[in-house]
């Protein structure tokens, strides 16, 4: 099931600068592993804002969320789901 995400980090801007490389870095790592396990399909930045837009695919809304609470910077996140359902035109049928 694919599932399209949108996050804003709201990670405080007292958060001191190593703390915020560390967990940004942390955050990359865990997101080429979703890649890797083919959770994460793609990502875009958001221009202007310090959000993200992905595309996941899951079993279901739970391995999604499991994913999702596994990154670094999920406490700061402010999340919004919206899980997806195939077009008819994309399945070659009208």
């Amino acid at each position: 099931m694919e599932f399209l995400v949108r996050s804003e980090n709201r990670l405080p801007p007292t958060t001191p600068p190593e703390e915020r490389e560390r967990l940004r870095a942390a955050e990359r790592e865990r997101a080429m592993e979703l890649r890797a396990q083919g959770v994460l399909k793609r990502l875009w930045r958001v221009p202007g804002r310090n959000a993200t837009i992905g595309l996941y695919e899951a079993d279901d809304a739970t391995q999604l969320h499991d994913a999702l609470m596994s990154l670094p910077m999920a406490p700061w996140l402010d999340i919004t789901v919206e899980p997806l359902a195939t077009h008819p035109q994309e399945r070659g049928t009208s």
